[in-house]
């Protein structure tokens, strides 16, 4: 067996989780311009509240659901009762979701303890398929990957499809025009900010499902969703796709080669990305 195409495919699947987490982050950082730095606390928090779900119910969609409502109003309440008043101002703004990323960190360890936990999931989908060239591979992480994949689509299809993506457009580039129209732009980007939290927590339960949570990820995840972000393109969910996977194949492939070297490599590439395309490579010129 070839171990290039496993080391390929890992690379999809841990980039298929990347972009579940940085396509929260375009959404709010790239569509909105909040600087949210909350966003891996929603990702933590959404794993731990779909770990215990999943634990007490015997099921894991209702542990994806559980993490993806929880940090839907984690989000929520961040936006409209912490920062809403200071959304414009950049500085105000980062400090306060900061301070909230500290404080939920701080929370969770004492709530779940320094040990590692992995959300269950079901016996009967535990077993390997046979790929041609590949051999046996997990059906989880395949089946995690068709997940980033559909819902990819349905957020690219809402943001650029819909009347609602146009609002959601409309009130970034011109917020005081479209609330002339009749739109309570305050009520689309809350509703923006709590999908992206909310899509941060999913990323929490499929992430924590492959991978055991740990008190410190959240931070981890903040930045590869910062940098799937920057490379791909703000605001731009093919952009945020295209990062996600450049950045778990880079990863994979620099374990392998260069493992003493790899978190090294994984940030070079966004450091070329900038120098040949500052914009990122589906972002739009300022």
């Amino acid at each position: 067996m070839d171990i290039w195409p496993l080391i390929l495919l890992n690379g999809l699947t841990l980039g298929a989780v990347y972009f579940v987490a940085s396509s929260g982050l375009t959404l709010i950082f790239g569509l909105m311009r909040v600087i949210t730095l909350a966003h891996g606390t929603s990702f933590l928090f959404g794993g731990y509240l779909g770990y215990v779900a999943a634990s007490v119910t015997g099921n894991w969609i209702v542990g994806l659901v559980a993490g993806l409502v929880a940090a839907g109003l984690l989000g929520l309440f961040t936006h409209q009762v912490l920062i809403r008043r200071f959304q414009d101002d950049d500085m105000r703004v980062a400090l306060i979701t900061l301070g909230v990323a500290v404080i939920g960190t701080d929370l969770m360890l004492a709530v779940f303890g320094g040990t590692a936990t992995q959300v269950p999931f079901p016996q009967e989908f535990q077993v390997a398929l046979q790929i041609p060239g590949i051999g046996d591979y997990p059906l989880i992480r395949l089946i995690i990957l068709a997940i980033a994949v559909v819902l990819g689509l349905a957020i690219y299809l809402v943001i650029a499809r819909t009347r609602f993506g146009s609002i959601v457009r409309a009130g970034v580039d011109d917020a005081p025009m479209t609330s002339a129209t009749g739109v309570n732009v305050r009520v689309v980007f809350a509703v923006i900010f709590a999908v992206g939290s909310a899509l941060a927590g999913l990323a929490g339960v499929i992430s924590g499902t492959l991978f055991p949570l740990l008190p410190g990820q959240d931070g981890s995840y903040l930045l590869f969703s910062l940098v799937v972000v920057i490379v791909g393109g703000m605001g731009s969910i093919p952009g945020a796709a295209i990062g996600s996977v450049l950045v778990g194949v880079v990863s994979q492939f620099a374990l392998v080669v260069a493992p003493t070297y790899a978190f090294v490599l994984t940030f070079a590439l966004m450091v070329i990305v900038l120098a040949v395309r500052p914009q990122g490579i589906m972002g739009r010129p300022a």
